[in-house]
């Protein structure tokens, strides 16, 4: 039996709300904002991004049911931080003022507020 890598408690690089790029797959070039991440399985949700149909039945909130687009989990691994300049770039961490913030390694700006 395999056992699975416990995810859930690693540092990822791309934190909720930043603009990444997608650099490899389907929607390869595409940029968005994170949404959410998935931590036990190393997923994010990003904006408009690897949209998928999806049938609803009807309920209280929809009231027709149908079908219905939203966005579905790419790996972590196939996106990339967009910086202020609006280029890819890789993550790094340093300490600035005591604490760690996140910061662009091709430009050197601080990522963190």
């Amino acid at each position: 039996m395999i056992k699975k890598q416990d995810l859930s408690k690693t540092k990822y690089k791309v934190k909720k709300g930043d603009t990444v790029e997608v650099i490899s797959g389907e929607q390869s070039g595409e940029r968005g904002e994170v949404l959410s991440i998935d931590r036990s399985r190393g997923r994010v949700l990003v904006k408009n991004i690897n949209m998928v149909k999806k049938t609803m039945p009807k309920s209280q909130e929809n009231q027709k049911g149908g079908i219905v687009e939203k966005e579905a989990s790419i790996h972590i691994s196939n996106v990339m931080v967009v910086n202020k300049a609006g280029k890819t770039t890789r993550v790094g961490r340093k300490e600035v003022d005591g604490k760690l913030k996140r910061y662009a390694k091709k430009s050197g700006e601080v990522l963190d507020k």
